[in-house]
């Protein structure tokens, strides 16, 4: 189905009794029909002939191959000669990883505060005329500008460039990561713009920052009760003149909220990260709660779906386009 050919020798005994044959084949196709070989067996002891065996055997190879990952096609010799020569050229200490088929490197390379990133290289048989697939973590798309007559230094070179590009982006994210309480995502990646982070007990801020402008006032969304929140926003509102591009990003989220966040020096996550007051969980499907009841001496937390599905459930509830209204489910206000 594949357009690809396979060898396959069939050795029938001298009885000419097909269930007794033996099937030899080419290491590619035996690692295709691994796993087949009971159904084979079957097709071998209830086949009349050979012909009727061969259709059957081309159907059972048909599943396999859609089942099996594309497997490895050895390359013309140049390819290999030529992808040698530049890994020899950019130095094999910038090589991090190499698979046995030479067909995917992943190349390294620190930016000047001292991170070290990443790119993996996918490289087509037509390497270096057409250029490989690359993947980096970053949080802005990255493409390669390919010649025919470049080579893995450019690449790394280019990789090189748009690390110190993003240089800023990741001192701010990095100080925040090292300084605040980030509750979501908890193993940020490179590419993650996004951080949500604690500021006190069941309120938090979601912030996104622009990875080309790093140091720019950030999309903010505020978790929490609205007694605490609604403060916030005000502040936020009346304070945004006084944003620094000078200054850093953390700083003038302290600056214009008037705030200090906790730090992970003085306090345990737990301090502030309370469980939903109806599943009793603190993560539900990648969420955590960030519905807080508004009565500032109940405050507790409680995960989205849960609220909406035990509101829905309530006689007293009443709802009005997508908002649903009624009881805390924890001081019944």
């Amino acid at each position: 189905s594949k357009g690809r050919d396979f060898h396959i020798r069939i050795l029938l005994p001298v009885d000419f009794q097909l269930k007794n044959a033996r099937i030899e084949c080419s290491w590619h196709l035996k690692k295709i029909l691994h796993g087949y070989q009971h159904i084979l067996k079957q097709r071998l002891h209830s086949c009349p002939d050979l012909v009727s065996f061969l259709v059957e055997l081309k159907t059972v190879m048909e599943i396999a191959l859609k089942k099996t990952p594309e497997l490895h096609i050895p390359r013309p010799p140049e390819y290999y000669s030529c992808l040698v020569r530049d890994i020899e050229t950019l130095g094999w200490n910038k090589v991090a990883y190499v698979d046995t088929g030479l067909t995917t490197i992943k190349l390294k390379a620190e930016d000047s505060r001292g991170r070290e990133h990443l790119i993996s290289l996918k490289l087509n048989a037509k390497y270096p005329t057409e250029p490989p697939d690359c993947l980096v973590d970053f949080p802005v798309l990255f493409a390669v500008s390919w010649m025919p007559q470049n080579s893995l230094v450019d690449i790394h070179n280019q990789f090189s460039a748009a690390l110190e590009s993003l240089k800023e982006f990741w001192d701010a994210m990095d100080e925040i990561d090292g300084n605040t309480w980030v509750l979501e995502p908890e193993n940020p990646t490179r590419s993650a713009t996004v951080r949500r982070i604690a500021i006190g007990n069941n309120v938090s801020v979601n912030i996104e920052v622009d990875p080309r402008h790093p140091n720019m006032l950030p999309e903010c969304y505020f978790l929490g009760a609205d007694h605490v929140v609604n403060p916030l926003r005000t502040k936020l509102n009346n304070n945004m003149h006084l944003w620094d591009p000078e200054i850093s990003l953390l700083q003038n989220l302290k600056d214009i909220l008037e705030i200090d966040f906790p730090s992970r020096a003085v306090l345990e996550k737990n301090d502030f990260t309370k469980d939903c007051g109806i599943c009793y969980a603190y993560r539900l499907d990648g969420t955590i709660p960030d519905q807080v009841c508004d009565d500032p001496r109940c405050g507790q937390p409680f995960h989205q779906a849960c609220l909406y599905e035990w509101l829905q459930g309530l006689p007293s509830s009443r709802q009005s386009f997508n908002v649903i209204f009624g009881e805390c489910p924890y001081c019944n206000k």
